[in-house]
């Protein structure tokens, strides 16, 4: 049977062996790293290590690191009115999120429904400025979420544009660098992020484990999701994952090592796979085309094409690729980010394409080649798909 070609990396990476390591060692520690015997401040020593790691990765102070179970909870600890400034414990009233986030963000957290507003994005799938400042005009003070870059179209944000127009109305922002961190600049004060989270399996790190980290600790989340014994400086209580945070700290500190190099890697096998794209299917739609997006990441869509037929046909060739975010327990559906952008129905139906550190270019060959034996099959009667 021939190797499969994974080309999903924006749902998970494989796990770095950096992090494989780590991780078996750590699973060697025994003590509990609250416990104050020899044991369990070796446990602490391996957790503080994984903390200044993971604060390296974006410029934070190790401090302002507090480890989760994972992006979704990172968020929703964040997305909260009871978050303190300097001692100002005057609730937040709204909660500002641009149309594409993550379902996570735009659940709300814990932000009654009626409380949520959402800014729309542009067609190039940025969002909307000037839309923003009219929100914070009528909201001041509000928290808003804007994610660095999307998940989907890997188009990134103007997160210090943003993060300027919420100040000035002595607002807060929130950054979910989910998908940005190990392939973009992520760091939280050039940013001008009050709050950002990062997810270990996006960059090679095991999956259930992630972080929620402050720009200072001025910044206080006096209501804490989860209760208990004080963990994480009060924020998480429950005894520490401590081999997963372990993992998680080896693959921020290989992600930052490796960054310039693994994108100037994935944006050459992205060219040459958009540009293979475009000479089987002429009318083949890569959306963010003409915007600033992740080296790694392409959205695609022929007009009458139905994401979830591609999905299952290109798996079937052993090819690994998606209909767009991995958050819907495996559903198919028409993508949110696009109707927000103004695309088409037509067009909705597109299949997302993502690369990693260790997709090679004969994985794009395999694609491309998968490709054209799809569109001779599945497109057979359409007139002008085929080159």
């Amino acid at each position: 049977m021939p190797e499969r070609a994974y080309f999903d990396w924006n749902a998970t990476a494989p796990l770095r062996d950096e992090a494989r390591a780590a991780f078996a060692e750590a699973l060697a520690i025994p003590g509990n790293p609250s416990s104050v015997h020899a044991e369990g401040r070796s446990a602490r020593r391996a957790i503080e290590q994984a903390r200044q790691e993971v604060a390296g990765l974006v410029g934070a102070r190790v401090g302002d690191v507090v480890f989760t179970s994972g992006g979704t909870e990172a968020n929703m600890l964040a997305l909260t009115p009871a978050i303190e400034v300097a001692g100002d414990r005057r609730p937040r009233q709204r909660l500002l999120i641009s149309t594409i986030e993550h379902a996570s963000v735009r659940a709300g957290g814990r932000f009654p429904r009626e409380a949520v507003e959402e800014v729309p994005v542009g067609p190039d799938g940025r969002i909307d400025l000037a839309a923003l400042a009219e929100a914070v005009a009528r909201w001041p003070r509000a928290l808003a979420s804007v994610m660095l870059a999307n998940n989907e179209t890997g188009v990134i944000q103007p997160v210090a544009a943003a993060a300027a127009i919420v100040h000035a109305a002595d607002g807060l922002l929130h950054v979910d660098a989910v998908q940005a961190a190990g392939r973009s600049d992520c760091d939280i004060a050039a940013l001008g992020a009050d709050l950002m989270t990062l997810s270990a399996h996006k960059i090679g790190g095991p999956k259930g484990v992630g972080a929620l980290i402050r720009r200072s600790d001025d910044i206080h989340i006096a209501d804490p999701l989860i209760r208990g014994g004080g963990q994480e400086r009060g924020l998480r209580a429950g005894t520490e994952n401590v081999a997963a945070i372990v993992a998680f700290g080896a693959a921020a500190a290989a992600a930052r090592q490796m960054r310039e190099a693994d994108a100037m890697h994935m944006l050459e096998l992205r060219s040459r796979l958009e540009s293979g794209l475009r000479e089987i299917t002429p009318r083949v739609v890569v959306f963010g085309l003409e915007t600033d997006r992740l080296p790694n990441t392409t959205l695609f869509a022929v007009p009458g094409m139905r994401a979830e037929t591609i999905v299952i046909a290109f798996d079937l060739e052993g090819i690994a690729v998606s209909s767009g975010a991995a958050c819907s327990s495996g559903k198919v559906q028409p993508s949110h980010v696009l109707a927000a952008m103004g695309v088409p129905p037509a067009l909705r139906g597109a299949v997302r394409v993502s690369l990693g550190w260790s997709t090679t270019m004969a994985d794009v060959e395999s694609f491309l080649g998968a490709w054209r034996k799809l569109v001779i099959t599945l497109f057979k009667d359409e007139r002008g798909i085929a080159a």
